[in-house]
């Protein structure tokens, strides 16, 4: 009876309070990262030495010291603490700001953006977030962690606009300071303190499993996926707020009457082809297509871009595919990956992703120095055309989800033959127990899933201490 409680029962209030304070600080950080995106070109064409390639490395310099750091800082919170971790990292993260907000020099912001981006706590919020949730219930805090990177970027682009225009860039710094500080409160006041720390393959990266990860044709192309998306990104919001100011004459503080309606839309539209894409068992067309439909809005941009309702309109479109495939890359890369190794594929798809926006920075920056801001949008358009073949290539998605259950320590041998005895359990398509970390690592068809035979067979583990 104790096993069927633990894999049907709710969150604890801990585990929900742990799980929505961490999307709190998560929240912060992410606006801190994006609320100048819709802005900061503009500003830094007047800053001393300013130059397109140093407006793009300005942009997108945190997402170099993001790729490098985030695995190590992963490490050192399993050796020094996950607080400790988060602590240094927000504190780095809130210095590179206060070094942003008194440069009045591009130099100096690019130094504070990589200096942001070298507190990489990312990795740690979700080690911690897997400290304090019990396996069974990992998903739904991964879910609302998330959700705040979504709702992050949504807020970012409204309020960015709006924000500098009462308080100017440097302001804007000032203000992502003190959102560092908010979730230093975060971290000391409402989320609760593990009593045991472990390492938990499906956050964290093993180097073990890099070479697997690295090698797997479906996860590559994956990888290759979250980097084109956010190079795509990046770029285009170089090249973005200088066409609708100069092209659409729509002044900087107005851009947020573009950006709050296009949202609102491609939130909503994009949901129907979600169901569609896991409830109809369409996600390959339906992924495909949506990567088309990024780069078609992408050349869209570059031939049409002189009117704010006809830039609003295609951008309606391109924030639909955007959301969509944000949403449904990190779910593909579960489904795709084996099931012990689920933290290392995603930190190297976190990895991916950081670069992409670091690439996309330089990138867009040289693309608009030398040819003009209208051709990063046919760049882009190219880049996603490319995705697009290279999607055209993959398997489609297993219609499968990632199941977590403690069983408790135990030898190789009964981990072995519990790992057999699962895949019997129909509807169950993977199986893996390890002892030395005492977790059932499934991969399961929830439709099939016979919860009444898993659970039978599930042993109930010691209390730990």
């Amino acid at each position: 009876m104790k096993a069927q409680l633990e894999l049907d029962s709710p969150m604890t209030p801990t585990e929900l309070r742990a799980s929505i304070s961490l999307a709190g600080i998560y929240m912060c950080r992410m606006l801190g990262l994006f609320m100048i995106l819709p802005v900061f070109s503009i500003y830094a064409r007047d800053l001393p030495d300013s130059s397109p390639f140093l407006i793009g490395l300005a942009i997108s310099a945190y997402g170099l010291t993001q790729a490098i750091l985030q695995i190590p800082f992963g490490r050192w919170s399993d050796r020094y603490g996950r607080k400790p971790l988060i602590t240094i990292g927000l504190l780095l993260f809130a210095a590179g700001s206060v070094v942003a907000a008194l440069s009045d020099s591009i130099y100096g912001i690019v130094a504070g953006r990589a200096l942001q981006g070298a507190g990489a706590v990312a990795g740690v919020v979700m080690a911690l977030a897997a400290d304090l949730t019990r396996e069974e219930h990992r998903t739904k805090a991964m879910a609302l962690i998330g959700i705040s990177i979504g709702l992050s970027f949504a807020v970012s682009m409204v309020t960015g606009p709006v924000l500098s225009g009462w308080v100017g860039v440097p302001g804007l710094f000032w203000i992502i300071a003190g959102l560092a500080g908010l979730s230093l409160l975060l971290l000391y006041t409402a989320v609760p303190t593990p009593t045991v720390s472990r390492f938990h393959r499906d956050t964290q990266a093993q180097s073990d499993y890099f070479g697997r990860v690295l090698f797997d044709p479906e996860l590559v192309r994956l990888d290759f996926g979250i980097f084109a998306l956010h190079l795509i990104l990046t770029a285009t919001f170089i090249a973005l707020p200088l066409i609708l100011r100069d092209h659409a004459q729509l002044e900087t503080s107005e851009h947020w009457k573009i950006y709050l309606p296009v949202f609102g839309i491609s939130l909503f539209a994009m949901v129907p082809f979600i169901i569609l894409a896991e409830k109809k068992r369409l996600m390959k067309p339906v992924f495909v297509s949506f990567v088309a439909l990024l780069g078609a809005a992408e050349l869209a941009l570059f031939l049409t871009n002189e009117q704010a309702l006809v830039i609003g309109a295609v951008l309606a479109l391109f924030f639909t595919a955007f959301n969509l495939l944000e949403a449904t890359l990190p779910s593909m890369v579960s489904k795709a990956a084996p099931a012990a190794m689920k933290g290392t594929a995603m930190g190297v798809y976190s990895t991916a992703q950081f670069l992409g926006s670091f690439v996309g920075g330089i990138g867009g920056g040289l693309i608009y120095g030398h040819f003009g801001a209208v051709y990063v949008f046919l760049a882009c358009a190219l880049i996603a055309l490319l995705w697009a073949l290279l999607a055209l290539t993959m398997k489609p998605p297993k219609q499968v989800s990632s199941l977590l259950i403690r069983v408790g320590n135990m030898p190789n041998g009964e981990a072995s033959l519990l790992s057999r005895r699962l895949l019997g359990v129909p509807g169950v398509t993977e199986a893996v127990v390890l002892s030395d970390d005492g977790v059932a690592y499934l991969k399961v068809e929830r439709d099939r899933l016979n919860r009444d035979m898993l659970i039978e067979l599930l042993p109930v583990p010691a209390p730990e201490t």
